[in-house]
């Protein structure tokens, strides 16, 4: 089935592009719009900027640019039509569908199937849970015995897995679901030698559904209960789904959905281990908390925190050795800048158990008392381990050492450095200069990578007035952390006549409707003044066409005919030049009492301006080729013709050059 055009535009109307990019990154009001560190590439210093009047978004470091369908689509990894689901049932709109050809209905996205059936299984689980006689005695008994109340297995959508071979199968068979599908989803094991049939993957367990950020769920952890004969008792007391094409178990969080708006709201985050210690402190009113889910933190774990906050507090049980181990993999942590602490419980207890322990204020305030930032405890834990060995001392400084020079922030860096120096007894300089040795070597082995560059992601010359569509973003990975080098950028490969020509087009897509003088547009005035006049560049020769055409209709496309026009190009190219990196300070009029005039103002001048300089770059593109047929002319006379032609030309250059008032012509 396919959406109808018209719950498109209703979806396209009510999605609002701050609560859209706010529900999957922490956005801050910057001037008109509104800003963060971009959720498509790593970066530490925010360059993705929101436009809300507009309901655009554009990426000043990675060129990334759209509205709320394409952000859903390109943050989510979905096609357009789940996008539009996704945002229908954001803001509870009635999707009225299509039929579609054969042909469609065998495109249909698999991503979205899985979706469905992913969902049919969760509701599947709920029922169980709370409808059999077997999911109310050992499921529903389970969550009572750990405190667990009915809203809160609401909120997290808990269910339970008949002990059957075949429970769910079944019924989604029944349904229409074919077991090509069910196996995908990891809900359905192929039974060895038989090319159809198999049995569940979960049976005679509880079901902790695991949502992605935008509380799809994506996968299911189970954890078995009854072990009173032998089969049960070789099964693992955790069950995950496999991997597929929905859920890749290195980039979720457990939790991250129902967490991800007190994140926000709080800046702060608690990442624990398991689906429980996330229920039980949410049900304690601890409600900014996520899971690992018993794997290793991998960096897009971490990135996924970063999103919403760059403060975390992880919380370990009483397990020393287990920490050891933990602990070499937090410095990508502190690579990613953000703020780590450490919280470690009494033995024999974890974050559940301690909360139902103490209770919830009690709780609270233990996390307050006990809470130390990572490089004071991982100092700590080492010291106590090396004793008075000067060797494992000495060992002990370079494990601190080369986690301190991981922190992109000097400032902070500066800090630990002083701290572990007067934790370990040693001077500050020395930690210092060993800092120093060891940045150096790691930037010997690793080159920072450079963003792609993208259309309206670079500088556009000095001759373009008031058109700002993107910079350069250098993050604090780009240089060495102690002893910074230069770093160069290649200037992109393009001519003074690009710029102009992309100067000119811009103005047209974003003023050609205004009026000059009554009766007569932007649009109207620029393109009589440069008719015979084509561009090099295919996509500005393109939309120059268009205007051309539809001014033979008298008529002139504004902005927003191509901010949704249906060439994705097109629709990037508006949304670069729409977006400014930089808004003009209040402070030049409210206290200065200086008054810039923005672009709109002088059209009149800013057009005659662009018209010029465009046919000043044409000239000149003509003079160069009058140079090369001069260099290869046959004969003295063709050479003193085209020198002729090239003197002439260079005429117009200067006087153009002069009515611009350039120093050069």
């Amino acid at each position: 089935m396919r959406i109808n055009p018209e719950t498109v535009d209703r979806i396209k109307q009510a999605a609002d592009i701050v609560e859209v990019v706010g529900d999957f990154v922490s956005l801050k009001k910057k001037g008109a719009n509104y800003s963060a560190c971009c959720p498509f590439h790593n970066e530490k210093t925010p360059s993705f900027n929101v436009n809300p009047v507009r309901q655009i978004y554009k990426c000043f470091g990675c060129g990334a640019a759209g509205d709320s369908i394409k952000f859903v689509m390109d943050v989510d990894n979905v096609g357009y039509g789940e996008a539009l689901r996704y945002l229908a049932g954001k803001y509870n709109i009635e999707i009225e569908e299509e039929e579609m050809t054969d042909e469609e209905t065998l495109r249909q996205n698999e991503r979205e199937s899985l979706y469905i059936v992913l969902n049919f299984a969760k509701n599947f689980y709920q029922n169980q849970l709370q409808n059999s006689d077997e999911g109310q005695s050992i499921g529903l008994s389970y969550f009572r015995e750990r405190g667990f109340t009915n809203e809160i297995r609401q909120k997290f959508e808990l269910g339970y897995s008949l002990d059957i071979w075949d429970s769910f199968s079944k019924e989604a068979l029944e349904k229409g679901y074919s077991a090509e599908l069910l196996e995908k989803a990891g809900l359905l094991i192929p039974r060895e030698g038989s090319s159809s049939g198999g049995y569940d993957r979960f049976r005679g367990r509880v079901i902790f559904p695991i949502h992605h950020v935008g509380g799809k769920v994506i996968a299911f952890g189970a954890r078995i209960l009854k072990s009173d004969s032998s089969s049960k008792a070789n099964q693992p007391k955790y069950l995950n789904s496999p991997e597929t094409a929905v859920y890749h178990k290195s980039d979720v969080l457990y939790g991250i959905f129902q967490a991800k708006n007190a994140i926000r709201q709080l800046d702060h985050c608690y990442l624990v281990e398991g689906y429980t210690d996330v229920i039980s402190l949410h049900q304690a009113g601890i409600e900014n908390v996520v899971a690992s889910s018993g794997t290793s933190l991998t960096i897009e774990q971490i990135k996924l925190i970063g999103r919403f906050t760059p403060n975390v507090t992880i919380l370990y049980d009483g397990d020393i050795a287990g920490i050891k181990a933990a602990l070499r993999g937090l410095d990508l942590v502190l690579e990613e800048g953000l703020n780590v602490n450490i919280v470690l419980f009494p033995d024999g207890d974890d974050p559940d158990s301690y909360v139902r322990k103490v209770g919830a204020e009690a709780f609270k305030q233990y996390l307050k008392k006990a809470s130390k930032d990572f490089i004071t405890f991982k100092t700590e834990v080492l010291l106590q381990d090396a004793g008075d060995d000067p060797f494992r001392l000495a060992a002990v400084i370079g494990e601190v050492v080369s986690s301190i020079v991981k922190i992109p922030d000097a400032i902070k860096r500066q800090v630990f450095f002083r701290r572990t120096s007067e934790m370990m007894k040693v001077d500050e300089q020395m930690l210092i200069t060993e800092g120093n040795k060891l940045a150096r070597r790691l930037s010997t082995q690793k080159k920072p990578e450079r963003a792609p560059f993208q259309p309206g992601s670079m500088p556009e010359g000095p001759n373009d007035i008031g058109s700002m569509p993107g910079n350069f973003t250098f993050s604090e990975d780009d240089f060495n952390p102690f002893e910074p080098e230069p770093v160069t950028h290649e200037a992109p490969q393009k001519s003074k006549l690009y710029y102009q020509e992309e100067a000119f087009t811009r103005l047209l897509v974003l003023f050609g409707t205004k009026e000059l003088e009554p009766t007569i547009t932007v649009c109207q005035y620029v393109l009589g003044e440069i008719d015979g006049i084509d561009f090099k560049d295919p996509i500005f020769q393109h939309l120059l066409t268009l205007f051309r055409e539809n001014l033979g209709r008298n008529y002139v496309p504004d902005t927003d005919y191509f901010l949704n026009h249906h060439e994705s190009e097109i629709r990037t190219l508006t949304i670069g030049w729409l977006t400014s990196k930089y808004e003009l300070s209040g402070l030049w009029s409210e206290k200065y009492e200086i008054y810039v005039p923005f672009e709109a103002d002088v059209l009149d001048k800013t057009a005659f301006v662009n018209i010029l300089r465009l046919k000043k770059a044409f000239i000149e593109e003509k003079m160069k080729v009058c140079l090369d047929q001069a260099v290869h002319a046959k004969s003295e006379e063709e050479q003193t013709n085209i020198m002729g032609e090239f003197i002439f030309y260079k005429g117009i250059s200067m006087a153009a050059a002069k009515e611009l008032g350039s120093v050069i012509g």
